[in-house]
């Protein structure tokens, strides 16, 4: 059995047992949302190829935390930048400005986790379901037809984009 909610609220799931979505050139693997936790937390495995980056952004509802498994990136947390490899782990409060770029030439494997957990919502709305648990390829969707849903959809998520990505 890939997956079990259990009455109690328990959530239980086997390795590519929770839904997935493609989105920034990314997978996004739910663990477990924002519907099974009554709104608490949000948990995803993302996997990430090199060179994916975001805009300097900020969240007015979620704080968010990552924890690299695999890979290598720079993170810029307020005016920090950080450089985060395997085992290390960042937690940014709500309204903390953040970005990040993937380095090397591996993808890079995180484990994210929103309080509360509503944010992956985003990801699945500007996304596409995976067709597989890897990384999208052609059958996945063009930055020319996802970008302008970012820009649709953000603003409802509490994200707001006050700046340009961290430079390659």
């Amino acid at each position: 059995m890939a997956e079990e909610v259990f009455a109690n609220g328990v959530v239980m799931r086997e390795p590519g047992g929770g839904p997935a979505t493609w989105a920034m050139n990314s997978l996004f693997e739910h663990l477990v949302g924002a519907d099974e936790t009554g709104g608490m937390l949000g948990i995803s495995l993302v996997t990430q190829p090199p060179g994916v980056a975001t805009p300097l952004h900020l969240h007015s509802r979620e704080s968010e935390a990552f924890y690299v498994l695999e890979g290598r990136l720079s993170y810029q947390a307020g005016d920090d930048l950080h450089e985060l490899h395997p085992g290390c782990f960042i937690h940014l409060p709500i309204g903390v400005p953040h970005a990040f770029r993937i380095r090397g030439d591996q993808p890079a494997r995180l484990l994210a986790i929103s309080t509360p957990g509503g944010l992956m919502g985003l990801y699945d709305e500007v996304g596409i379901p995976a067709a597989a648990r890897r990384l999208p390829g052609p059958d996945g969707q063009s930055p020319e037809v996802e970008i302008p849903k970012w820009v649709d959809v953000s603003a409802r998520y509490g994200m707001t984009v006050i700046g340009p990505p961290i430079p390659e």
